[in-house]
């Protein structure tokens, strides 16, 4: 039986993004100015607008809140129940104009991701879920699972394929398809509209909170590349990257990436 507050959990996520598809309303991909944040990320008046219609509606009292676009706060440390929130996720696919980004909402409790969603409006996709009841997808991209790598599609980072670091995966015989936002490359796998998806290199929480609550609410498979399972809400939200598939081809996953330990 599905517990009350996660059906209210999931109300409020479903009610969020679609405040942030109408905070959104004024933009227009592909035709808004960026500034660059330390680091070198691009950030937008659209960023900074979802950003606070989300913070203004998701937080309650005694929650704590992790949201990219806002200082974080040592607050949040004490706290059981934390939203872990990218306003938008592949902000450089945004200013682009290509369909690629997402708006990423997750919710984390005593350290675990327990519920997300994630929606890319430029597709209309929207991928809600939890741990008590699953994953639901809206939209129209095919299923697909592969019961072997041979015939797995894996989400790539476009970054990272442009600066070489899928070449090394060059004589595996899964197909590669590079896409932006990772939150929305994790939300696929989680629906079954892609196989697995990973990132070797370090990312914030709020890139991926979201995107691992789905995977695991799918019954996927969550990895940091050491082969540990990831915490959420700590007090240092870099983590070293992420890997995400199916259950299906979890093991094969784990020998082509030597993730240490097994399956």
């Amino acid at each position: 039986m599905i517990p009350v507050n996660r059906r209210h959990d999931l109300e409020r996520i479903d009610q969020a993004l679609d405040a942030a598809i109408a905070a959104l309303e004024p933009f227009t991909p592909g035709a808004i100015e960026a500034t660059m944040k330390s680091g070198d990320d691009p950030v937008t008046a659209a960023d900074l607008a979802v950003n606070a219609v989300l913070l203004d509606l998701l937080p309650q009292p005694g929650e704590g809140w992790l949201f990219e676009e806002t200082a974080d706060s040592s607050d949040r440390l004490g706290k059981e129940r934390v939203w872990i929130v990218d306003p938008i996720d592949g902000t450089r696919e945004f200013v682009e104009g290509i369909p690629e980004w997402s708006v990423s909402i997750g919710l984390v409790e005593n350290g675990q991701a327990v519920a997300g969603g994630i929606c890319n409006p430029a597709t209309g996709e929207r991928i809600i879920g939890s741990i008590e009841t699953g994953v639901e997808y809206i939209g129209s991209r095919p299923l697909t699972r592969a019961t072997s790598l041979s015939d797995a599609v894996v989400l790539a980072s476009r970054s990272e394929v442009r600066r070489g670091e899928w070449r090394r995966f060059a004589d595996q015989p899964f197909t590669v398809v590079p896409t932006g936002s990772v939150a929305y490359k994790l939300a696929l796998v989680a629906a079954g509209r892609a196989d697995a998806t990973w990132t070797l290199v370090p990312k914030h929480e709020w890139d991926v909170a979201a995107g691992a609550a789905l995977v695991i609410a799918s019954g996927g498979w969550i990895s940091l590349p050491n082969g540990s399972a990831p915490t959420w809400n700590n007090s240092d939200p870099l983590i070293d990257g992420l890997i995400a598939t199916s259950a299906t081809i979890a093991g094969d996953v784990a020998n082509v990436l030597m993730v240490p330990g097994s399956i």
